[in-house]
């Protein structure tokens, strides 16, 4: 059964198993569990990668230029106030991202079954 966006988003930003629904996908605060405490799922056998890392990057580093830009164009504060909003701003979207973005691509990947590409004759 293949579950739509909305599901998988919730579940990620819980931090489900995409096998039980256990509250236990994640170890430390960005870093996957090796396993889950609840059905034993190896989370270290799925491949999330850089995308969103890669991803990430681009969106926030947008989103802080953009409030940046609107910020200094709307009331023109002194530079302490941007060295003081933009660098926690920044922080907070990059940890909060990455961790939803890592637990969807493994739950995609454990829905969808899916493995390396493999070229058969």
């Amino acid at each position: 059964m293949r579950r739509a966006l909305p599901v998988i988003v919730g579940e990620a930003i819980a931090g489900k198993c995409p096998k039980c629904g256990a509250r236990t996908l994640f170890g430390r605060i960005i870093s996957f569990a090796p396993s889950c405490r609840a059905c034993g799922l190896d989370f270290g056998a799925f491949n999330v990668g850089d995308g969103p890392a890669a991803f990430l990057t681009l969106i926030v580093g947008s989103l802080v230029v953009l409030g940046a830009v609107t910020l200094q164009l709307a009331v023109a504060p002194s530079f302490w106030v941007h060295a003081l909003i933009w660098p926690v701003v920044a922080l907070g979207l990059v940890i909060g991202g990455l961790r939803v973005g890592k637990a969807a691509l493994l739950i995609a990947e454990y829905r969808n079954a899916a493995r390396e590409g493999r070229l058969t004759r």
